[in-house]
């Protein structure tokens, strides 16, 4: 079992996987680049955020693991320059992340291997993109192509909204170079599911399945935000529709990954919409989900060290999981996903009864960011975790502090 482990990220996600860690080995020491302030109290926050400087402080601390959350630094290599240092990191390389920072290469990925997805177009040119929606029935799904923190997604009612969607990306650069390669796609009604999944170069290994809500507003109305709450496991995602996944999405994909010679130990998390017929790849991500992974921490019984250990060894896994459910709620800054004030002080966090992994909060228990607070409860079923986090919610404070009152329950 390594002795120090640095976890790169600053969000809930990354307090997740430090708490699963401190609760499977309290010997291990745990630094987080940069972390905050829940990361605070299990390990040693590093205020460093540059790929050479990450490298300099694993090689003086004798760092013997390294797990990435950033998906902007997987992006950028930051496995390719670790394991050229021969420093030990999970995760994929900077050609096999294109999977997730191109949504225009994940598609075509997608389509060369058979992968069930949504039919769709890829643009660089604004106005060819524009001439192709006036060809298209509505509604139709808009997308950044490049890393834009969950929010680069528009479903546009009509025309006008489909335009106004378009020149955003590509004129007005609201998510900078994001946007400057659109992917249009046929819209599909039904219900998301959240797979995260382990692969080991060989094979991959689901996790249990999870719903996340990611409108800002009740009912899945208004903008899209990183994730504002979730349960775990989904129940919606019933045995028929787990083999149309494994058929029709994880297989292809596999086989995909081989033949093209994209081999990594890593997380590969599975975007998923449901009809009431056939399940569709929404996109593919390659590192774990937020606030999915929050959800999920409390659930795995399995040492997560060790499953990482044998992915990289290129070793069998086994991952075994409570039979508990978990709700996941997110405190927010009013405002979020747009402008918001930081820096109001919470209050009320030594009072819950459940877990509470930190995101937007500083060292001094100040809010620092878009997404707060994650309140995650267990229960014996999802209706008792259900109650169980919306309890300990009402026991947190702080200015301007908005959550959705329905996760779990549409």
């Amino acid at each position: 079992m390594p002795k120090k482990i640095l976890i790169i990220g600053s969000g809930g996600r990354e307090h997740a996987i430090g708490w699963k860690i401190r609760q499977d080995s309290p010997e291990t020491a745990l630094y987080f680049a940069p972390g905050n302030g829940g990361t605070a109290q299990i390990g040693e926050n590093i205020k460093i955020h540059h790929i050479d400087d990450l490298i300099v402080f694993a090689k003086a601390n004798q760092i013997q693991l390294t797990i990435v959350g950033s998906e902007k630094l997987l992006s950028e290599g930051i496995v390719d320059r670790f394991l050229e240092n021969n420093l030990i990191i999970f995760g994929p390389d900077q050609s096999s992340a294109k999977l997730e920072s191109s949504k225009a290469f994940a598609k075509e990925f997608m389509k060369r291997h058979s992968v069930k997805t949504a039919a769709y177009e890829s643009f660089v040119d604004y106005h060819l993109a524009l001439r192709y929606l006036e060809t298209q029935n509505f509604p139709i799904v808009i997308k950044a192509s490049g890393l834009a923190e969950g929010k680069g997604v528009i479903i546009a009612e009509n025309i006008a909204e489909a335009e106004i969607a378009l020149k955003s990306m590509m004129i007005d650069h609201a998510f900078g170079n994001s946007g400057t390669q659109v992917v249009i796609e046929q819209y599909i009604q039904g219900f998301e599911v959240s797979i995260m999944s382990i692969f080991n170069g060989n094979e991959i290994y689901p996790f249990l399945s999870a719903q996340d809500h990611k409108k800002i507003g009740e009912a899945e109305t208004g903008y899209n935000t990183g994730g504002m709450g979730v349960i775990a496991p989904n129940p919606k995602f019933t045995e028929k529709y787990r083999s149309l996944f494994e058929e029709n999405i994880l297989k292809p994909t596999l086989a995909g990954l081989k033949s093209e010679y994209i081999n990594f130990s890593g997380f590969i998390f599975f975007g998923l919409i449901c009809t009431e017929e056939q399940v569709y790849l929404l996109e593919y991500n390659l590192r774990l989900g937020d606030p999915e992974t929050q959800a999920l921490m409390p659930l795995l019984e399995s040492n997560l060290v060790e499953i990482l250990q044998r992915a990289i060894a290129k070793q069998p896994i086994e991952i075994k999981w409570s039979n508990q459910s978990t709700c996941c709620v997110v405190l927010a800054s009013g405002g979020y996903p747009f402008s918001y004030q930081k820096g109001f002080e919470i209050k009320g966090l030594n009072q819950i009864s459940h877990h509470a992994f930190f995101a937007g909060i500083d060292e001094n228990l100040k809010t620092s960011g878009g997404r707060v607070l994650h309140i995650v409860a267990q229960g014996n079923s999802l209706e008792e975790a259900i109650g169980e986090a919306y309890q300990d919610v009402e026991k947190i404070q702080f200015q301007d502090c908005y959550f959705r009152k329905d996760i779990g329950q549409n």
